[in-house]
């Protein structure tokens, strides 16, 4: 198997039965750390819907990015320009930003827009994207940032660090056996190398929020700013007026003109 992050042989590392039914194959690079699955051909079963059955705890995570978006956006991004949450989903976390005054907007190919009607993404450039939860969900990453960079060159995503010893299935939960959506897992080194493929910095709390941007930036700050807990300390900094109000009477105008 040829790694699909620095293209160098990955040898099998370990076997599970996802969706409960499927056992597959785990493939780890030697060289980058990256680990992936098999050619994922259970994908059109794993998203029989959008949005996984068992993912209980979808709001929780998304208000958990809320400060540390923040937090990046007023300290190194001013804080006062146009961002796109790509693989947005419902676009619960499009509406949170919105509500603490940060104009994103919403970009998913498969899922709903069910909480930022009226806000969804142009094809244009951004000053930054978010990717949450996208990362782990790609079958190639390297393809599919290509993507992204086409709508901002600043990349503010979150995935899960294989943590050292690299457990197997069965010893580590971000390989969410049971719906089979995790096809990718990062190690730093792999970010790294990503980064390095488009000629962009990295930046990592070195947990599960990372960057990729062309600027150079405070790498203690920027984890500092992220790390989860401490990412709460700064919001007194990062606290701006709500769209909420100016975004209802906007959706009232849309509504008139129908």
């Amino acid at each position: 198997m040829i790694c699909r992050i620095c293209e160098n042989n990955a040898e099998q590392f370990a076997e599970a039965k996802i969706l409960f039914k499927h056992t597959i194959k785990y493939y780890k690079c030697a060289n980058c750390g990256f680990v992936q699955t098999e050619d994922p051909y259970w994908l059109d079963e794993a998203y029989s819907e959008a949005i996984n059955y068992s993912d209980i705890g979808l709001l929780k995570r998304n208000a958990m990015l809320v400060s540390p978006t923040r937090n990046v956006l007023r300290f190194f991004f001013g804080g006062d320009s146009e961002y796109i949450d790509y693989g947005a989903g419902y676009g619960v976390f499009v509406r949170m930003m919105r509500d603490a005054g940060y104009r994103f907007f919403w970009s998913d190919k498969y899922c709903d827009n069910l909480f930022a009607k009226g806000f969804a993404a142009g094809e244009k450039r951004y000053t930054l994207l978010t990717a949450y939860e996208v990362f782990e969900h790609l079958p190639e990453p390297a393809e599919e940032l290509k993507e992204m960079l086409k709508y901002s060159d600043n990349i503010l995503f979150s995935t899960e660090l294989v943590p050292s010893g690299y457990p197997k299935p069965g010893e580590w939960w971000y390989y969410a056996t049971d719906h089979g959506q995790h096809v990718s897992l990062y190690s730093k080194k792999s970010l790294q190398v990503l980064a390095e493929k488009y000629g962009l910095n990295f930046y990592s709390n070195g947990k599960n929020i990372h960057l990729f941007t062309g600027k150079k930036i405070n790498g203690l700050l920027f984890k500092l700013l992220t790390f989860p807990y401490l990412d709460k300390l700064f919001s007194v900094f990062t606290g701006k007026k709500s769209l909420l109000d100016s975004d209802y009477q906007k959706v009232l105008e849309s509504l008139k003109s129908k």
